[in-house]
């Protein structure tokens, strides 16, 4: 078993390694969509005052593919506030922790294509465990695709000997709008304080990056000429203030990062370029 600094730089490089691959990947298909290359704009960031560390975001919007696609990499270390100690897993009396993640979020062009989301990351504080999953957000239901992207992230789980239906439901149970009564996509995996066996889990960690991946390529590339319309666009938006909504009021990711003095511009990657509401 490796030492905490080997786990550490271990898993940093993975997360520095996939959000290169996804970069190539996504602007390969915006080539293929448009005929016409489209670069993710690279923006550094570090940390101020009593936090340490910092990390690398891109960015790629108004494409023809992508309306808005962000792809985070961050590493930082420093002390919680005493207010929200409570709330992280082994932080205790001193509040130190160091993390460090990836997280993807795409809002596409084309309503009849799904925001895409995916997150996995690595924190130590008194404990240390990995977090993470993806889950798949249309605005129009689509139940082959449903039905696809299960399949995948089942097959997932059984060749890591993961509890497919416990993460399922975990996932539904978290992207869920209180206010709305309603699951704010179709699902996927969602996990948290994966503390056993660190081999497996980070193993598992690396195939979930790859499998987003191909999954989000399998979709774009299946609907990338499908036709819509300013009524289906229209859909898309208000779809999407429902995304603002859970992402303000409710994502952990979200409330983590500003309370261990993230990049702001960074947290608020997530939200869509444009919302609606009724």
């Amino acid at each position: 078993m490796e030492s905490i600094e080997i786990k550490k730089k271990l898993v940093e490089k993975w997360f520095e390694y996939l959000q290169i691959q996804i970069c190539k990947e996504f602007e390969n298909l915006e080539v293929n969509k448009s005929g016409k290359e489209r670069k993710f704009k690279k923006r550094k960031w570090k940390k101020k005052n009593q936090y340490e560390g910092g990390g690398i975001s891109y960015l790629l919007s108004k494409g023809s593919v992508f309306d808005k696609v962000g792809v985070n990499k961050s590493t930082v270390s420093g002390k919680f506030k005493k207010e929200f100690r409570s709330k992280i897993l082994g932080a205790g009396k001193s509040g130190k922790y160091w993390a460090s993640g990836i997280s993807v979020v795409a809002h596409m062009k084309n309503p009849k294509m799904p925001a895409l989301h995916f997150n996995t990351r690595f924190i130590v504080t008194s404990k240390e465990w990995f977090g993470g999953g993806m889950d798949v957000t249309p605005s129009f239901k689509d139940k082959k695709e449903k039905v696809y992207v299960h399949k995948r992230l089942k097959q997932l789980c059984l060749d890591n000997k993961k509890n497919y239906n416990t993460y399922s439901k975990w996932c539904d149970k978290y992207f869920y709008l209180p206010h709305r009564k309603e699951i704010r996509g179709i699902g996927g995996l969602f996990f948290d304080y994966e503390t056993k066996n660190w081999d497996n889990n980070f193993k598992f960690v690396r195939n979930l990056g790859l499998i987003f991946l191909d999954i989000s390529k399998k979709i774009i590339f299946k609907k990338i000429r499908t036709k819509w319309s300013k009524k289906n666009k229209e859909q898309q938006m208000y779809k999407r203030g429902k995304y603002v909504e859970f992402n303000l009021l409710y994502d952990r990711g979200t409330k983590f990062g500003l309370n261990s003095g993230g990049n702001i511009e960074s947290i608020l990657m997530s939200l869509p370029p444009k919302a609606k509401w009724k």
